[in-house]
C-alpha cells in the first residue's frame, strides 16, 4: 500500500469480482491522492489482490454479503481512521473520478452533510431507455414517500461529512440500501445538496447487471421497506 495520502478523504468502494476493471478505477482515484478503501464483498476472482496491488486499503467480507452491508463495512472503517469527508463509489467504472472534488466542494460550499450526485442533473451515457424509465419512477416515488426533493435515487456516487456519515446504519444489504440511505438522510434532518455528475454505462457495466429486471427490483425494495416500517 503506497503512504497515506495528504487529502483527508476516503473513498469507500464496494466490489464483488470486479477483476477485470478494478485496478484502473483504483489508478484514476490513486492519482487524485485519494485514500481508497475496498470492501472485496466475497469475490470469488483476484478483485481483493489487484486491488491491494493497485495501492487500495482492502476490507474482506468471507462471503457476499451485498453492497449494502460492504459500504457500512467502508464507512464505519472510514470513521475509525478520522477522515472529514468520506465518498461512496462503484466499483465497475460507471462514476468518474474527476466528480468527486465537486461534491466535497458543494460540501463546503453549500455548509450541507450530504452531497448526492444527480446523472439526471448532470449526464448518463449509454443508459437503457428501460432504465432510465424506472429510475425516473423510482424518483418520483421517493418524492413522495419521504419528502427529499431530489432527482436520482439510486446513484452510488455521493459524498458525506463526518456527522453525515455517522447518521448512516445500513440495514439493507443488497439493492434496498440506496433508499434506505436517503431515508436516513431525510430523518437526520441535515443538509443535502443535489451535485450534477456524469455516470457511463459500458457493456462491462451492463453484463454486470444493469437490467430491466433489476431495474423493477428496484421499486419492489422501495414498495417492501415502506411496508416493513
Amino acid at each position: 500500500m503506497r503512504g497515506e495520502p495528504e487529502a483527508s478523504i476516503a473513498v469507500v468502494v464496494p466490489a464483488y469480482n470486479e477483476a477485470p476493471v478494478i485496478a484502473s478505477v483504483i489508478a484514476n482515484l490513486i492519482k487524485r491522492n485519494y485514500n481508497v478503501i475496498i470492501v472485496d464483498d466475497g469475490s470469488t476472482d483476484r478483485t481483493g489482490d489487484l486491488a491491494a496491488k493497485a495501492g487500495a486499503r482492502v476490507l474482506t467480507h468471507p462471503v457476499n454479503l451485498g453492497q449494502g452491508a460492504a459500504l457500512q463495512t467502508g464507512i464505519e472503517f472510514a470513521l475509525r481512521r478520522g477522515v472529514d469527508y468520506i465518498v461512496t463509489f462503484d466499483a465497475d467504472g460507471q462514476h468518474q473520478a474527476a466528480d468527486i472534488a465537486r461534491l466535497v466542494e458543494a460540501l463546503q460550499g453549500h455548509d450541507a452533510d450530504f452531497a448526492l450526485g444527480s446523472r439526471f442533473l448532470g449526464a448518463s451515457v449509454g443508459m437503457p431507455s428501460s432504465r432510465r424509465m424506472l429510475l425516473k419512477a423510482a424518483v418520483w416515488f421517493t418524492r413522495m414517500t419521504t419528502g427529499l426533493r431530489v432527482t436520482d435515487t439510486h446513484n452510488g456516487l455521493r459524498a458525506m461529512t463526518r456527522q453525515g456519515a455517522g447518521q448512516i446504519a445500513l440495514r439493507q444489504n443488497r439493492m434496498a440500501h440506496a433508499s434506505e440511505i436517503l431515508e436516513q438522510i431525510g430523518r437526520s434532518g441535515l443538509r443535502y445538496v443535489e451535485v450534477p455528475v456524469t455516470i457511463e454505462y459500458s457493456r462491462y457495466s451492463l453484463a454486470k447487471g444493469q437490467r430491466l429486471s433489476d431495474s423493477l427490483l428496484i421499486l419492489f425494495d422501495l414498495s417492501a421497506q415502506r411496508l416493513h416500517r
